[in-house]
């Protein structure tokens, strides 16, 4: 009788065990493994119940039997469940962030190299009036050409190597911004005052020194009585706010569309073995081209060559940004080299 009665208080306790597994809930992982440890470790609640089955009698084999399993059933779930929630919650703050961490600093971007001088150029030359333009890097043969006074056929074509569009022979890749001011001049009466930055392109081998592509930033202006002494008074404001150098040279060249037409040197000075190896001992730098416009360029745009005049300019953006920043590979310009792009992270 004693027999029975101990048997039946260890499944009346058996029975609170699976109450208590059902009703337990946990906070972390290490509350969840205590539980496991406590009901299905080697030495936990179950594995001592299990080893008391054989001192059962026989007809009390299956009750017993059948509490035990329900007990390691409702303890099992109950680990798998608590599981469960614990990795979705973490999974959903993870995905939100956990608002109690510090936050992470935001990292300074940086502006390009190439940006930061054409954005210094347009700010000198937007001081004096002059407004910016913009016209498509696929051209015509027209704008590209014909209208700057070199006709098919023209022996200065052969300056600049081009890409065509093969399909199209008429069209192809500028090579100058002067196509937008071709452009701007077919759209807008004297006077005018304009400079076009973009990106041009030239079939040149890739080097240190040169690229297929590269920017360019060109001025025009047109009026009344516009003369030669106007456009250096203009390179001269130019060089002294670009570079902090105000003394220029013009030296004669020759340019298709401007008639008289001028390279442009600044002296930059001998007084570092930079200024040595830049200028290769002379102390001059060569920036730009210029000129005059031909008649034939304002005919061609619908201007009046009899009553007005002008003058253009030419610069490589990509130039100047090596000279300013003492770039010594133009290819670096366009590899967008993180470690290369975050030494200008300080630069406006």
């Amino acid at each position: 009788m004693t027999f029975i009665f101990l048997k039946a208080a260890m499944i009346d306790k058996i029975k609170e065990l699976i109450e208590e597994a059902e009703a337990f809930s946990a906070q972390s992982k290490d509350e969840i493994e205590a539980f496991r440890i406590k009901y299905l470790g080697k030495k936990g609640i179950l594995n001592d119940y299990f080893a008391e089955f054989k001192n059962v009698a026989a007809d009390q084999k299956k009750e017993f039997g059948q509490a035990i399993n329900k007990l390691k059933t409702v303890a099992q779930e109950k680990v798998n469940a608590l599981k469960e929630e614990l990795d979705a919650a973490e999974e959903s703050t993870g995905s939100l962030g956990d608002l109690s961490r510090p936050g992470e600093p935001i990292e300074i971007g940086a502006r390009h190299p190439i940006s930061i001088v054409k954005n210094q150029i347009i700010d000198i030359f937007s001081r004096i009036g002059f407004n910016v333009s913009e016209g498509p890097e696929i051209e015509d043969d027209w704008h590209n050409f014909t209208a700057l006074n070199l006709p098919e056929y023209h022996p200065a074509r052969d300056m600049q190597d081009t890409f065509f569009i093969q399909t199209n022979p008429d069209i192809l890749l500028r090579t100058h911004t002067s196509s937008v001011q071709v452009r701007y001049m077919e759209n807008n009466k004297p006077p005018i005052r304009t400079i076009s930055p973009g990106r041009v392109y030239r079939n040149e081998a890739i080097s240190a020194r040169s690229h297929c592509f590269f920017h360019q930033v060109e001025g025009l202006y047109i009026d009344k009585n516009v003369s030669f002494a106007d456009l250096k008074q203009t390179l001269q404001y130019f060089t002294t706010e670009m570079f902090g150098k105000s003394k220029i040279r013009l030296r004669p060249s020759y340019f298709p569309f401007t008639e008289p037409s001028a390279e442009v040197d600044v002296y930059w000075g001998l007084e570092t073995e930079t200024d040595y190896k830049m200028t290769k001992g002379t102390g001059w730098l060569e920036i730009m081209g210029c000129g005059m416009v031909d008649p034939n360029v304002l005919d061609n745009c619908g201007i009046d060559s009899k009553a007005y005049s002008g003058f253009a300019f030419g610069m490589g953006i990509d130039r100047i940004a090596l000279l300013l920043h003492q770039i010594s590979d133009i290819r670096l310009l366009s590899e967008n080299d993180l470690r290369f792009l975050k030494q200008f992270r300080s630069a406006l």
